[in-house]
């Protein structure tokens, strides 16, 4: 089993910015990738960013692109999302998850789910 547990989250006004975490424990594999999801209420889950853990190669829908980034450290087994210039379209529920293998924009995907954290970007 991967346990996955996020924080970070808050209230930052629009413009600003804001660093979410997930620590990663558990069982481990040699191969795996993490994301990050949000949910809006009333609207499906979405794509934010994705990891693979080995290689840090990234991937980011346009929706955030070159505005949030991703990044992992080994060490500590956390992945963090750094969300600058935030929108009031930001803000939702913020899930990072994790799958075993190549990382991926689908989040049916995703086999392990941590409890989410919520953003609010007031405009």
């Amino acid at each position: 089993q991967v346990q996955l547990a996020a924080s970070g989250g808050g209230l930052v006004q629009a413009g600003g910015s804001l660093k979410l975490s997930c620590v990663v424990s558990g069982r481990t594999f040699s191969s795996y990738a993490l994301a990050w999801f949000r949910q809006a209420p009333g609207k499906e889950r979405e794509f934010v960013a994705a990891i693979n853990w080995s290689s840090g190669r990234t991937d980011y829908p346009d929706s955030v692109k070159g505005r949030f980034t991703i990044s992992r450290d080994n060490a500590l087994n956390t992945v963090f999302l750094q969300m600058d210039s935030l929108k009031a379209e930001d803000t939702a529920v913020y899930y990072c998850a994790a799958r075993i293998g190549y990382r991926s924009s689908y989040y049916g995907h995703y086999d392990y789910w941590g409890q989410g954290t919520q953003v609010t970007v007031s405009s």
